[in-house]
């Protein structure tokens, strides 16, 4: 007789993301709506609403299971554990910050840009030395911008993310 499929538990506790450097972020949200977060989501592109130094999140998602989120209280501020993707480190979609490689210091230099100008709270701070070198307001404009940042202000209104 064949048994149904089933899940068969260890005995041990299960650690979510084993081996990635993680960070501890102090997030407050400035709006006027609460705004959850997927597991998944970049963080450095998250609502611009949510203010953190978010040059130090490149490369980096909630460290919590998968399909779960973290919900900002407007005016409330929370402390987050962020962990590093896997994989090759191309990220491409989300708010379009950055679309390319988190290794690549151009295209780091340019989503810290994009972030300046379209009003994310917390982009350019570097307070961890981390950051971009001080490139980012140097970054080039491009008519995709224009256009995100006119959706970027609609969104925070919303609070979504």
């Amino acid at each position: 007789m064949k048994l149904p499929p089933r899940y068969q538990y260890g005995d041990g506790p299960i650690e979510i993301n084993a081996g990635r450097r993680t960070l501890k972020v102090t997030v407050r949200n400035t709006g006027d709506r609460a705004i959850q977060v997927g597991s998944d989501y970049h963080f450095f592109e998250v609502n611009s609403a949510l203010e953190f130094d978010r040059d130090i999140t490149l490369g980096m998602h909630l460290n919590i299971a998968a399909g779960t989120a973290v919900r900002f209280e407007p005016g409330g501020t929370h402390e987050v554990e962020l962990c590093t993707y896997a994989g090759t480190g191309r990220l491409h979609g989300f708010s379009g910050l950055l679309n390319g490689s988190v290794k690549s210091h151009p295209a780091r230099v340019e989503a810290v840009g994009r972030a300046l100008r379209r009003g994310f709270r917390g982009a350019g701070q570097e307070e961890s030395g981390q950051g971009t070198g001080g490139a980012a307001g140097k970054a080039g404009s491009d008519k995709t911008d224009a256009k995100k940042d006119k959706k970027d202000k609609k969104d925070t209104k919303k609070g979504s993310n």
